[in-house]
C-alpha cells in the first residue's frame, strides 16, 4: 500500500507527463507561421483519430479479429452518420444513434 505523499507525487508525475507534451508543440508553434498546407493536414488529425478508435469496434469482430461488414453496430452507424452529415447536431445524433441501436438490438 502506498503512503499519500506518493499518491501525490504519482499523480504530479502523470499530470506532468501528460502537460508537457501538449505544452510543448504550443510554445513553439504558436509563435510561427505556419503554412496553409501544414494547417490543414492539422485539422485531419481529429477525424483520424477519431475513426481509428471507432472502426475497429464497428467493422472487427471475435476472437480471430475478422472485417464483418454487416456488423449490428456497423448497420446502426450507417444512419446515425446520415443524420450527423444532415443535421451537423451532437446531441441529435447521439440520441438518434442510441435509438437505432436500441431498436435494432430489439427486433435482431
Amino acid at each position: 500500500m502506498m503512503p499519500g505523499s506518493d499518491y501525490l507525487l504519482l499523480v504530479a508525475g502523470m499530470g506532468l507527463v501528460t502537460f508537457v507534451p501538449r505544452w510543448f508543440p504550443l510554445f513553439f508553434l504558436s509563435q510561427r507561421r505556419l503554412p496553409q498546407w501544414f494547417i490543414d493536414w492539422l485539422d485531419l488529425i481529429p477525424v483520424a483519430i477519431l475513426s481509428a478508435l471507432i472502426f475497429p469496434d464497428l467493422f472487427i469482430t471475435g476472437e480471430s479479429r475478422h472485417l464483418e461488414l454487416l456488423h449490428p453496430k456497423a448497420l446502426v452507424a450507417l444512419p446515425t452518420l446520415l443524420f450527423a452529415l444532415k443535421t451537423k447536431s451532437l446531441g441529435g445524433t447521439v440520441v438518434v444513434g442510441m435509438l437505432l441501436f436500441w431498436l435494432f438490438s430489439k427486433f435482431f
